[in-house]
This record gives structure tokens, C-alpha cells and sequence, in this order.
């Protein structure tokens, strides 16, 4: 019996894998301390950053809200579907947290509140919102490796390579 398949789309597709590569980027290029904001350019680039990230994501949200179909086969257990969902919304909510409290930080810096209480809770709940995502970003990846596994299609809904084979 050929297991379903669902295909994302090609913009589906290119907006997740081009989103990798910009929290790819995001993580290779973050600041050590907030004391590097003291160059203007940096503090330019890092705000211009973060609202790029942000319109990325709430476009793709926007995108995917609209053409959505979950690729887990209809008799996959409903906690996955669940999970599945939690973990999807989950990640929307987080990564626009960062780039909002990023946001936050950058502006808070150039209006010159660069020691200020608020900044460093805004700071503390930036650097939070990252552990967040890590974890929700590991759960994503050990659930595709997981559906690889099975061979139910999920994996190369999305992924463009080791794609499972009709049985």
C-alpha cells in the first residue's frame, strides 16, 4: 500500500529552508556583549537585522497560515497532530519574540538607555526566548529525522534530499 504524500509548495519549501539560513546567519553573527553596540554601524546592522527577520517571519506565518496542509499521514496519532501544532506556533511566537525584544534592545541602545534596569531584562528575555527556540528548533529536527525513520513521507514533504522511496 503507497503511504500518502503531501508536497509543500515551492515557496513553502524556499521560505523554510531561506529561513534556516537567516537564523543561520542570525546565530553566526551575534554580539558578544551589548557594549559592541557602541559602534554605530553594528547598532544600524543589527536593528536592520532584526526587523528583516521579523518581516520574514511574519510573512511566512502569513503564507503558511493560508496554504498550510500538515504532511502527517490522517493516521498518525492525534498527540501528533497536536504536538506538531504546539511546536509549529510555538516557534512562530519565539522567533518574533527575539526579534522584537532584539528590537527592543537595539532602540532602548540608541536613545542612549545603554545601562538602564530595562535593558537588561529586555536582554535577559532576548537571550531566554534563544534557549527557547534551540529546544523547539531540536524537537523540529529530531521529529523530521524521526518520520524519516518511519518513511511516511513527512521528511520529504519539506526535505530535498534522502527522499523516501515508494515500497
Amino acid at each position: 500500500m503507497a503511504q500518502e504524500k503531501l508536497k509543500h509548495s515551492f515557496l513553502a519549501k524556499s521560505l523554510h529552508w531561506f529561513f534556516v539560513l537567516l537564523f543561520g546567519y542570525g546565530v553566526f553573527k551575534q554580539i558578544e556583549n551589548k557594549e559592541q553596540l557602541n559602534d554605530l554601524g553594528l547598532l544600524k546592522s543589527e536593528i536592520f537585522f532584526a526587523f528583516i527577520f521579523l518581516i520574514f517571519i511574519l510573512f511566512r506565518f502569513m503564507y503558511m497560515k493560508r496554504v498550510y496542509k500538515s504532511a502527517l499521514p490522517s493516521k498518525a496519532p492525534t498527540i501528533q497532530y497536536l504536538a506538531a501544532k504546539l511546536v509549529r506556533i510555538s516557534m512562530y511566537f519565539v522567533l518574533s519574540g527575539i526579534a522584537i525584544s532584539g528590537l527592543g534592545i537595539g532602540f532602548l541602545f540608541w536613545l542612549g538607555y545603554k545601562n538602564s534596569f530595562l535593558i537588561e531584562i529586555i536582554i535577559w528575555v532576548h537571550e531566554l526566548l534563544f534557549s527557547i527556540a534551540i529546544s523547539l528548533i531540536t524537537i523540529h529536527i529530531l521529529a523530521a529525522i524521526y518520520h524519516r525513520t518511519r518513511s511516511d513521507f513527512v521528511w520529504s514533504s519539506m526535505v530535498p534530499f534522502l527522499k523516501e522511496k515508494d515500497k
